[in-house]
């Protein structure tokens, strides 16, 4: 068996407070860490105890000036936040790609020393950087869908629908997110380039933008994905984190125009509160050749997955608050199967270098970034877990993390390893930030270096900047 590779998993999919790192220490279930405030007390009415919306609604946002700063320490101790676009490196729709790695080393290491290091002497001497350590949600202990302000902006000017949530708002600097509005690529009309014409597909638009190029099954699909339905945050009960009674969040909400736009949430089937991990909406270019799919790759179809995020994922994995505030049952018969017939549809974008094996074509590929493939399929190992031509093995792999920090306390996220984690196709990899599947490695140029470290694979710099090279021909 191959060892876990340089860029395994290196999304995802489809991302605090400071230096408040508390080792070994855990709050007790419900408690707040210490300098942060307490979970809140929901606001159901005629619950035993339960505190007014409107009351509700007045401390959380009085609180939320503080909560965000802190976790803005956090992200500011962690990374270099800056906008440093990398020279002639572009997503697909034309937005740059941010240039080197973001994640600040510990004082007196450099990454080549860093990666000298065996796993055992990174955890002794705590070198690991924190950008590195899984990323708390914006709020742990509270938890809860979180969109992007370009999309929360476009969806009210387009629909009259409000993301926004009152208590919070969202955390990674827009710059570090993927093209806004996202291409759209079809594998039934390649021919036509990106349907979308640089519009955030909504149920304004779709027809106009879509009639005469989807069936009538797959059209009902994709309104099918555009709809909001009720959800844990947005929903029309006093349970809620939107000023207004909401009508909910869509499917293409996070996935929006069938990619990612960083939206983000904690995954629903762990407990207690801060065990659960951050995870960062995942691409949905490319489901037609996946086959693990939900925050634990427990489900095996895309049918499974659509049925399953309304069900229980937009409830926090509860049945419960899914019947109280309004769970949408979907028909697996009609539509579940055309909103998976739609998004089976959904294609990579073009890669014009790359061959009919997935590979580079050597007479159009530069010499940098056929020896980043040479290193790719060779001493990097990343092909062991991310084959050509769409660079997954449709598996997980457990990198154990664990291996390089002593378990700890962050922001009320209790950090003891990652686990298993899907591999994540790497086609249109530059498309996709942040990586990893909560987001913690905001560039390409991290990722390198977190499965150099992690894998042990010891490349030099110069290989490391050929791999990245290839990286973003994919």
């Amino acid at each position: 068996m191959s060892t876990p590779t340089l860029t395994t998993i290196a999304l995802a999919t489809l991302l605090g407070c400071g230096a408040l790192v508390a080792q070994d220490a855990r709050p007790a279930r419900g408690a707040a860490p210490a300098g942060q405030q307490a979970a809140p007390i929901p606001g159901i009415s005629g619950g035993p105890g339960a505190m007014p919306f409107a009351q509700v609604k007045a401390r959380m946002e009085a609180e939320r000036p503080a909560v965000e700063a802190r976790h803005a320490e956090l992200l500011a101790q962690r990374y270099d936040l800056s906008d440093r676009k990398a020279p002639g490196v572009t997503m697909t729709g034309g937005k740059a790609v941010q240039a080197g790695p973001r994640a600040r080393l510990k004082a007196g290491t450099t990454w080549d020393s860093l990666a000298a290091l065996s796993p055992a002497e990174v955890r002794e001497k705590d070198l690991l950087p924190e950008g590195f350590l899984p990323l708390p949600h914006a709020n742990h202990p509270e938890g809860g869908m979180l969109f992007p302000k370009s999309h929360i902006d476009e969806v009210l000017k387009q629909t009259g629908r409000d993301l926004q949530r009152f208590d919070l708002g969202f955390d990674v600097p827009e710059h570090f997110l993927p093209d806004f509005p996202q291409p759209i690529f079809l594998t039934t009309r390649p021919d036509l380039g990106d349907v979308s014409h640089g519009k955030l597909v909504t149920l304004s638009n779709f027809y106009e933008l879509f009639a005469g190029i989807l069936n009538p099954k797959q059209l009902e699909g994709l309104r099918l994905l555009l709809t909001p339905f009720p959800q844990q945050q947005f929903n029309a009960t006093d349970e809620r984190r939107s000023a207004l009674p909401s009508q909910g969040v869509a499917c293409l909400d996070c996935h929006a125009n069938g990619h990612t736009n960083g939206a983000n949430h904690l995954v629903g089937d762990i407990r207690p509160q801060e065990f659960r991990h951050r995870i960062e909406t995942p691409s949905l270019r490319g489901v037609f050749i996946q086959r693990l799919f939900g925050s634990q790759r427990a489900l095996k179809s895309v049918e499974d997955f659509t049925e399953f995020e309304q069900r229980a994922a937009y409830f926090d994995g509860d049945p419960v608050a899914a019947a109280k505030k309004g769970v949408n049952i979907l028909d697996r018969g009609s539509q579940v199967h055309a909103m998976a017939e739609f998004q089976e549809l959904l294609d990579f974008p073009p890669a014009p270098k790359l061959g009919l094996d997935g590979r580079l074509d050597p007479a159009l590929a530069g010499e940098q970034e056929l020896r980043g493939q040479a290193l790719f399929f060779g001493k990097a190992d990343c092909a062991g877990c991310h084959p050509a031509p769409y660079y997954t093995d449709n598996s997980m792999h457990d990198l154990r993390t664990e291996r390089f920090y002593a378990p700890r306390t962050i922001a009320g996220h209790t950090m003891v390893g990652d686990g298993k984690i899907k591999t994540f196709p790497l086609r249109g990899i530059k498309d996709s930030p942040p990586y990893l599947h909560d987001g913690r490695l905001l560039t390409l140029a991290d990722t390198v270096e977190f499965f150099n470290l992690v894998t042990g694979v010891k490349l030099t710099q110069d290989e490391k900047a050929d791999l990245l090279a290839f990286l973003c021909c994919l």
